[in-house]
């Protein structure tokens, strides 16, 4: 996917005033407009325009886009890092203007057709304030014991000259045992204030977890790869497994193979009924880094005569 510099599109410089923004695009608007341009490529312009201004016009977008663009680079393919807007407030969706009715696949990968929260279109007469919706990152840890953790999120502001930038509001968030990924926290009267009187809106924190060092995440249950020695595959043994709740002990049958698979029943996450923990059994192999390992290694050739690659026929 090929990046687009909006604000070469538009003709403005990157810390242009949301005024400067919507100047500009009108004079060009008007320039290449399909039923008054004689440029030949008049159409593609115009859709271009409305392309750019539907995201610069919008302080979230606009945030969200700079944020983007940083991880672009000249000449390379772009793409958005993995959970790029991880911290921060969006309103909810809302009717979008006309700027854009189309997108590009560029747009429509960074925000989605659902992600229209544009200016115009937005009824200001609503009594009610309107929500706000944020992902944040939790640890496995959080959901499985339950926890309370102070968040950060990063919601755009315009300052009193027009200019786009960010302040950080911080929240103490109790998480529920047992949350998935996915799942929402509400709280209540943290959106939008609302008009006179009226109720505020409420904050909507969408969970994803943190990438874990050991578990892997299905749902409810965990995956574990469990390194084993080859005498207790072999062999058989009772060996000590970590899980979110402690350690345990755990049963490897005689003559388990790598790759083979075991569960550890309620193990997983907190829920009705509970996950599951599933072991997976990884054969690790001691280091021939000494010359008494390297002799072992030589009689173990010798006397166990064994070809790992028989059932492919060589």
């Amino acid at each position: 996917m090929q990046f687009k510099d909006y604000y070469q599109i538009i003709e403005v410089a990157r810390d242009a005033t949301q005024d400067e923004i919507k100047r500009s695009y009108r004079k060009l608007a008007r320039k290449y407009h399909p039923d008054v341009s004689k440029e030949s490529d008049a159409e593609a312009r115009f859709k271009e325009l409305g392309e750019a201004y539907e995201v610069l016009r919008d302080e979230e977008k606009r945030v969200a886009y700079d944020r983007l663009g940083v991880n672009w680079k000249g000449g390379q393919e772009f793409r958005p890092p993995p959970d790029w807007n991880t911290g921060f407030g969006f309103r909810s969706a809302g009717s979008a203007g006309s700027a854009a009715a189309e997108h590009s696949d560029f747009f429509e990968s960074l925000f989605g057709r659902s992600f229209q929260t544009s200016g115009v279109g937005r009824t200001t007469f609503n009594a009610r304030g309107e929500d706000h919706h944020a992902k944040v990152l939790i640890n496995l840890e959080d959901t499985y014991h339950g926890a309370t953790r102070t968040i950060a999120l990063q919601v755009p502001v315009m300052d009193a000259q027009g200019h786009v930038t960010t302040r950080e509001r911080i929240l103490n968030v109790s998480i529920p045992k047992g949350i998935r990924e996915g799942q929402h926290i509400r709280l209540s009267g943290q959106g939008s204030a609302g008009v006179g009187k009226n109720k505020a809106g409420d904050l909507y924190l969408q969970i994803e977890f943190q990438a874990h060092p050991l578990y892997r995440i299905d749902g409810r249950d965990l995956y574990l790869n469990l390194p084993v020695a080859p005498w207790e595959a072999a062999l058989g043994a009772t060996v000590k497994v970590p899980t979110l709740g402690g350690i345990v002990e755990l049963k490897i049958p005689e003559g388990s193979l790598s790759g083979s698979k075991l569960r550890l029943k309620g193990r997983g996450l907190p829920g009705h009924p509970p996950g599951n923990c599933y072991v997976i059994v990884a054969i690790a192999l001691p280091p021939a880094n000494t010359e008494a390992a390297k002799d072992f290694y030589r009689k173990m050739k010798q006397e166990l005569n064994f070809n790992p690659r028989t059932k492919l026929g060589v």
